[in-house]
């Protein structure tokens, strides 16, 4: 199966230099509907003319992201370049603690195809 999401420029240029290699989301009805061996095709905003194509490898189930990034260090889940705090934040704008808490968060694994 293919799925379109759409990626803030930051966090797909991460993907596409091969630094961020699990994408963080909500793991609301949209999401669930993901399976290992998806495809998933990024559109890069604004503009959601530049497309990349990844390949679903595992993914990882959590209550919050503040859980998820215990288990793993930036470097996957975004780039050295920025912190977990950084990056905890910038979830929380889209992800309220009550969202996360409603519907729990999901680790993306992904591979670039």
């Amino acid at each position: 199966m293919e799925h379109v999401l759409k990626l803030q420029p930051k966090y797909f240029d991460y993907i596409d230099k091969g630094t961020k290699r699990i994408e963080l989301r909500l793991f609301d009805e949209k999401r669930q509907k993901i399976n290992i061996g998806d495809i998933i095709v990024f559109q890069k905003e604004p503009e959601l003319e530049i497309e990349m194509k990844v390949k679903v490898i595992d993914l990882l189930k959590y209550n919050t992201f503040k859980e998820l990034f215990n288990d793993f260090n930036i470097e996957i889940l975004a780039d050295n370049s920025m912190t977990k705090q950084e990056l905890l934040e910038s979830l929380e704008e889209f992800y309220t603690t009550e969202k996360q808490k409603q519907y729990g968060v999901l680790g993306i694994r992904i591979e670039k195809i």
